[in-house]
């Protein structure tokens, strides 16, 4: 479909709760194509939520693979209405976003995630994941929520960086 604009904090459309989806119509499917279309567009982007394009949808895309170092995942794929079941242990990871595009942070993530969704299908799947694909999983479900990461830093003093620009 197409490459959309991703919003930015402070846009209040990032803070809004998302609706579930109960049925896979003309529209969620068109939201379907335009996140991955968004996601694939930046080498850099391992995950999309709805709400960053404007849905107040509960859908992610995520493709943790494109992340060098995570060996292990489930692949690409897209989460259509994502709940955590359950969750264990904790880990810190340095988090950037698409929606704030000027900073990194620490973050407390669960280390061990089982998550429960739908598939573009509406059929239901259930796996455990970890490490990086955990962490991934955790921060887009947040988007849907109305969290970003920079609510969930640790310390604004000392665990929030500028990023890097590079020439």
């Amino acid at each position: 479909m197409a490459v959309r604009e991703v919003l930015v904090y402070p846009n209040p459309l990032l803070k809004e709760i998302s609706k579930e989806v109960n049925d896979i119509d003309e529209k969620i499917k068109n939201v379907i194509e335009d996140l991955i279309d968004t996601m694939d567009a930046t080498s850099h982007s391992t995950g999309i939520a709805a709400p960053q394009i404007g849905e107040l949808v509960r859908i992610i895309a995520i493709d943790p693979g494109k992340n060098k170092k995570c060996k292990n995942h489930h692949g690409k794929r897209v989460m259509i209405n994502p709940e955590i079941i359950k969750w264990e242990g904790l880990i810190q990871s340095r988090e950037g976003c698409m929606s704030v595009p000027d900073f990194t942070g620490n973050v407390n993530r669960a280390e061990k995630i089982v998550v429960q969704f739908f598939d573009e299908n509406m059929k239901q799947h259930v796996f455990e994941t970890e490490g990086f694909e955990a962490i991934l999983i955790q921060h887009e479900i947040d988007h849907l929520d109305g969290i970003l990461f920079i609510d969930r830093i640790i310390s604004k003093r000392t665990d929030l960086f500028r990023r890097k620009k590079y020439k």
